[in-house]
This record gives structure tokens, sequence and C-alpha cells, in this order.
């Protein structure tokens, strides 16, 4: 995965620090998820003001993550889109620097965050959905002896299974949009 065109690999502390921004998270997941958006749009979704949500946006093109959409839909409005569809880096690589630490010890905080509130959400809306969510949606644990190589492949396995998956499922009418979290890390005991 992390050599597809569709990754953004930072590799330098003060780009992933840019993208570790309460605001400018958000604004970057909700540009990945729903695609291309306003500052003004994004401004009424989060409760922030334009000028705001308008300066994060600049200050995330400014480090590569967003654009300009170039299939704007008025000359008057100013729409941006993400230019990737993943972050990635090196916990290794960007550990080096107290900077690099904090910056994706915020991002894995956050992407705890996102699942946890995905799950709250599920749990609110549960009668909503219907039978087949309700049995389909929910999470596992397990544990395994791999390598650190394994868990590398698992993860490229993992994603190349999701996107094999996303292509079946075209055009079915029962394809929602749907939250999926990979986490592995090692464990020397038993401590649930």
């Amino acid at each position: 995965m992390s050599d597809s065109p569709d990754v953004y690999r930072v590799s330098d502390p003060q780009t992933l620090k840019a993208v570790a921004h309460p605001l400018r998270v958000r604004l970057l997941g909700a540009l990945r998820m729903d695609g291309p958006a306003t500052a003004t749009e994004l401004a009424v979704r989060f409760g922030e003001s334009s000028g705001s949500t308008s300066y994060h946006l600049r200050q995330l093109a400014r480090y590569g993550f967003v654009e300009e959409d170039p299939e704007q839909r008025d000359a008057r409005e100013r729409r941006w889109r993400s230019v990737h569809r993943y972050t990635s880096w090196s916990n290794l690589e960007l550990g080096a620097s107290p900077e690099g630490r904090e910056a994706s010890a915020f991002l894995r905080d956050r992407q705890f965050e996102v699942m946890r509130g995905n799950r709250e959400r599920f749990e609110r809306e549960r009668e909503s959905w219907g039978p087949a969510w309700v049995e389909a949606a929910g999470m596992s644990d397990d544990y395994a002896r791999l390598a650190p190589g394994s868990i590398t492949r698992l993860y490229e396995r993992l994603s190349a299974m999701v996107r094999e998956m996303e292509a079946e499922d075209e055009g079915s009418p029962d394809v929602q949009r749907v939250s999926l979290h990979f986490a592995a890390y090692p464990s020397r005991g038993y401590d649930r």
C-alpha cells in the first residue's frame, strides 16, 4: 500500500505535524470520505468560521495533503479535495525527533477516536440499519505470534482484499460506507 499513488508517504516531521492538528485532521478526513468541498461547507459541518477552515485548508495544501479541485462547479467558489486517500509514515523514522513522535502519537490517538466514534454512532443508530447490518457490524480481536515483516504483509494483504471486495460490491444496492480499522501491537503479556 505504501507505494501506491493513493498514499502520501510522509518522511518529514514538519509535514506530519502540519496535519496533526485537531481541525486539519478532521478537514482532511471529510475531504477523503465525502469528496470536494468549500471552506464554507466545511465550516458549517464542523461549527467553525469559514476564515478558520480556509486558513487550515491552505496549510494542508502547503504541505501537499489537499489541493484546489480542478473540476470547480462554479467559478466563484473555491472547492478543495484530498490529494491522496491515505497518509502513511515510518514510526521509526519520525520517532527520531520529539516533534515526529508527538505528531505520530496524535494521529494514532485520532485514529482510535474515529474508531470509537464510529462504533458509538452505530450503537445509537443500530435499529435503523436492519438485521443484515446489525449482524455484520462489529469488532474482533485475536492474538498471534508474528514477526514484524509478517505484520507488514498482513496490512498489505488486508488492504488488497478490501479494494478487491469494494470492486466486487460496486453497484450493489446494499453498499454502504464502512469504517475499517486495523491495528497490530506487540504484547508481552495478557493485559485485558
